[in-house]
């Protein structure tokens, strides 16, 4: 099976011999194809709607893999238990609801050896929680698929039973998060440590893009002289800070 460069990169992660969950899994394609590349055991594709279950299911039949892939309808982890699972693959959705899914069943989350996570939104306050969590981040990657940039990260759970309530914003966490060793900067929370310090080429792309954008943008407000293009303004001379920022990690 082909996968797009998206859910090829996510399934990069997945570490071999591990039994995996995919979350939210929509067509099962990753499932399959770790199974058909002989990487994963055995896989549980799961998915909150009935009719991407049922497309999983006649992709899982016509590529012979249901002994090996189950499916379940499940809202995020609720009909997995503790231990069936290795790695779990939770791929395509917001930042948000990632959150919700890894704390609505932390005892199935902690049980865990690996989370591959892939955010469509909210990357810096999936990266806050996870480090506020005491989540050890093994590996990000970020890659450009089909006009779009996509960043992801494999993190191993914590072993406490216990999780936090109170989510803190990246500039809460700061550079106070985990070891002395382990510290991120808001710069990291914000676009990736592992990203940034190891100088992805594809994350350098989308920041000279975003620099450029922003550029055009805040000198067209110039122009203006309203209080909403002001207010604009000086959003976006923070924003345009936090991106040269992270260009700065590219220049050393």
């Amino acid at each position: 099976m082909e996968l797009t460069k998206r859910m090829q990169a996510v399934a990069n992660m997945v570490s071999a011999g591990y039994k995996m969950a995919d979350i939210g899994t929509d067509h099962a394609y990753i499932p399959i194809y770790l199974m058909e590349e002989g990487r994963i055991p055995q896989a549980v594709a799961m998915d909150i709607n009935e009719g991407p279950l049922m497309r999983a299911q006649e992709h899982v039949l016509e590529s012979g893999l249901s002994d090996k892939i189950e499916l379940r309808l499940s809202n995020g982890f609720a009909e997995l238990s503790s231990g069936e699972a290795d790695s779990a693959v939770i791929a395509g959705m917001g930042g948000t609801l990632i959150i919700k899914i890894l704390k609505k069943d932390w005892n199935v989350t902690v049980s865990l050896k690996e989370c591959i996570l892939q955010p469509q939104s909210e990357i810096a306050k999936v990266r806050a929680f996870l480090l506020q969590e005491g989540f050890l981040f093994i590996e990000e990657d970020m890659v450009f698929d089909e006009g779009k940039f996509y960043p992801m990260m494999k993190v191993k759970p914590p072993r406490s039973k216990i999780h936090n309530t109170k989510i803190r914003t990246p500039e809460e966490i700061g550079d106070s998060v985990q070891s002395s060793e382990d510290i991120w900067t808001e710069t990291e929370i914000q676009y990736g440590k592992y990203l940034l310090r190891g100088k992805n080429p594809v994350l350098k792309q989308f920041l000279e893009r975003e620099k450029a954008l922003k550029t055009g943008i805040l000198e067209s407000l110039r122009m203006q002289d309203s209080i909403h293009a002001k207010r604009r303004m000086k959003e976006l001379e923070q924003e345009l800070a936090d991106t040269e920022k992270g260009l700065e990690y590219y220049a050393l």
